[in-house]
């Protein structure tokens, strides 16, 4: 199983796109895009470097079943459930909400690839963390590694520190600013501890009232380093996580007919549309190149 794991994380490097636009010229600003979303076929952005680590302890620990959480619309289920096909492992997706027939393509993909989906009340979806309902799955489910929702641990934290190190030593990408969507908010933990203060990152929350995530990031920093070089821009969740708007849709769409750029509308597209935002605003003064993390979410377009 060990050497298995080796093999899918195996990585593929991945290119840097620059987009050029008059708004951008106009305010005297670079944007460039790490399009990490090209790093695997289906455990691709940041949920390949949340994911390293906690597969290599499930096969360390000869666990045989992954179990973890997520919503209808999760990019961690999705490549939860890939990687465990790849791997040989069994999973299971604890679902928030009802079943929803027909199923989208994030869980219609998730099933295909043998994911046992088990639909989870919200008020138990809250009890995830608590150590009562563990006990409670693993009796109705059997023995199973538990990854956190979005993947977010301190295993993932480690594995996103990883990809910091990699963006501050390539010689492709000078940036001042990096930003990235931000779900759980361990990839933006990951990249604070390794970025330390040589950059500024900004991160884009999905969810309405996130502010909670200050702390939730804070939590997965060393007490002794709480740096002060990262903020959040609360304001680009669009109604909530996977909500979306018109406006949002068509900017999607712009993106690819104008720039080449896909995205997706539960994450990266609110990134993008956060950034060209804040570069009207002129919150980026000029001079300042922009680096943008692509973290995948493109499964509606994998047939």
């Amino acid at each position: 199983m060990t050497s298995i794991v080796t093999i899918l994380l195996s990585y593929t490097p991945t290119p840097i796109q620059e987009i050029h636009d008059k708004a951008l010229s106009t305010a005297g600003v670079r944007l460039l895009v790490k399009r990490e979303d090209l790093n695997h076929a289906y455990i691709s952005g940041n949920k390949w470097w949340k994911l390293k680590y906690n597969l290599q302890e499930a096969a360390l620990q000869k666990k045989e079943t992954l179990l973890t959480f997520g919503g209808a619309y999760s990019n961690h289920i999705f490549s939860t459930a890939a990687a465990a096909k790849e791997l040989g492992f069994k999973s299971i997706g604890i679902i928030r909400g009802e079943e929803t027939w027909p199923l989208n393509n994030t869980l219609s993909f998730a099933k295909q690839c043998g994911m046992h989906l088990q639909y989870c009340t919200r008020d138990n979806y809250r009890k995830k963390h608590e150590p009562a309902f563990i006990d409670y799955l693993k009796n109705e489910l059997g023995d199973f590694f538990l990854i956190p929702e979005g993947g977010s641990n301190d295993l993932a934290v480690e594995g996103c520190s990883e990809l910091g190190s990699l963006l501050l030593d390539s010689s492709e990408c000078h940036f001042d600013y990096l930003c990235l969507p931000v779900g759980t908010g361990g990839t933006m933990a990951g990249l604070i501890k390794s970025i330390g203060d040589q950059k500024k990152i900004v991160g884009f929350p999905v969810l309405k009232g996130a502010e909670f995530l200050q702390q939730e990031i804070e939590n997965f920093l060393p007490k002794t380093k709480q740096l002060k070089n990262w903020s959040l821009e609360l304001s680009y969740h669009f109604g909530g996580y996977a909500k979306t708007t018109k406006p949002l849709l068509a900017f999607i769409a712009a993106m690819e007919t104008e720039h080449a750029l896909p995205l997706d509308c539960v994450y990266t597209g609110k990134l993008m549309w956060g950034i060209w935002d804040c570069v009207r605003e002129g919150k980026f003064k000029r001079g300042t190149t922009i680096l943008a993390l692509h973290t995948g979410g493109l499964q509606d377009r994998i047939k």
